[in-house]
């Protein structure tokens, strides 16, 4: 690894001022051609100055995840696992709080909150008289008073409807789950089945009969409406999942009905976890990077707390489309 040492041995001054030009110190005398040849000699060798982060105490990480939804969806973990990771690089004091021990079991004096689930109203309004700092992950329930970080999948799904439009497909599906709302609590209509219906209406190609909202985001639930597609004859040539857990579960229904994938059916789906490249086929699936996801809420949180930003910001994280052997 370089060091300033190597930087001063090359240019020819002392450590000291190495370390001064580059820590931008205005109060030190060199001229500009040392300090253009400090600089350009750190790039050269490749010199990364070291980050010292200042300390963020009393974070609480909000997982309002149930057990359930974590073994039928291994997305929350990942990002439980990435944030905790992510945290500690970043000099940020975490603590978790699961959706069993509620918000009464907040630490006093809590800084800053992250939070990745579904949270009713109540529980909304309690957590900002709790604290006014924090960041949602996945999700922005309340956008005029916390910071949200979200996948764009708005974008995934219009994205996935040009392309088998590009292919020339006529009959698209999709299949997906639903939301909540948080004022009723009653199911909601989900981003992605709205940005279907979208694209699909843009198109002149939505039709009812070939949408299947399942119950819960799950494998069993994939795998009942793969079924219930069959059964029907409405399986249509191209087919929109909302998420990869959904998509396993279609697959082995198609599969199992004797229907080719992708020779009858071409399959994109969203998430990219580890088993899509090993289902079959091989599964095609916008990758949702969760290290990026959890790098922009540690920096919303950096900065709410650092910098004492008022007003909200809400991140929409893009994603890559990695294409396998489920689309022709």
């Amino acid at each position: 690894m370089a060091t300033i040492k190597e930087i001063a041995e090359i240019v020819g001054v002392s450590s000291a001022a190495v370390s001064r030009v580059l820590n931008y110190d205005e109060g030190i005398s060199v001229s500009n051609e040392t300090r253009e040849a400090i600089f350009a000699t750190a790039e050269k060798i490749g010199y990364k100055k070291r980050v010292i982060y200042p300390k963020i105490e009393n974070v609480v990480f909000l997982y309002w995840i149930s057990e359930e939804e974590e073994l039928e969806d291994i997305y929350y973990r990942s990002i439980y696992k990435e944030l905790i990771r992510q945290a500690k690089q970043v000099n940020i004091e975490l603590s978790v709080v699961t959706k069993k021990e509620g918000l009464n079991g907040m630490p006093p004096d809590v800084t800053a909150f992250l939070a990745v689930g579904w949270f009713h109203k109540k529980e909304l309004n309690k957590l900002y008289k709790i604290c006014k700092k924090g960041v949602f992950i996945d999700s922005s329930p309340d956008e005029k008073r916390f910071d949200a970080v979200r996948p764009n999948l708005d974008s995934f799904v219009t994205q996935m409807v040009d392309y088998f439009v590009e292919k020339g497909h006529k009959t698209i599906g999709f299949v997906g789950g639903t939301d909540r709302n948080i004022d009723t609590e009653e199911p909601a209509m989900d981003i992605r089945e709205w940005s279907f219906r979208q694209s699909a209406q843009y198109y002149h190609c939505l039709e009812e009969k070939y949408i299947y909202i399942a119950d819960r985001f799950s494998v069993k639930e994939g795998y009942r409406i793969g079924k219930e597609m069959a059964a029907d004859k409405t399986v249509p040539s191209a087919l929109c999942l909302a998420s990869d857990t959904l998509a396993v579960g279609v697959l082995q229904a198609l599969n199992e009905e004797g229907i080719q994938i992708p020779e009858e059916v071409s399959v994109f789906s969203i998430n990219d976890v580890n088993v899509a490249q090993y289902v079959s086929p091989p599964l095609t699936t916008f990758h949702i990077d969760v290290p990026v996801i959890c790098e922009s809420a540690l920096d919303l949180i950096r900065n709410r707390v650092l910098n004492g930003r008022k007003i909200t910001k809400s991140v929409f994280v893009n994603g890559t489309p990695v294409f396998r052997k489920s689309c022709k």
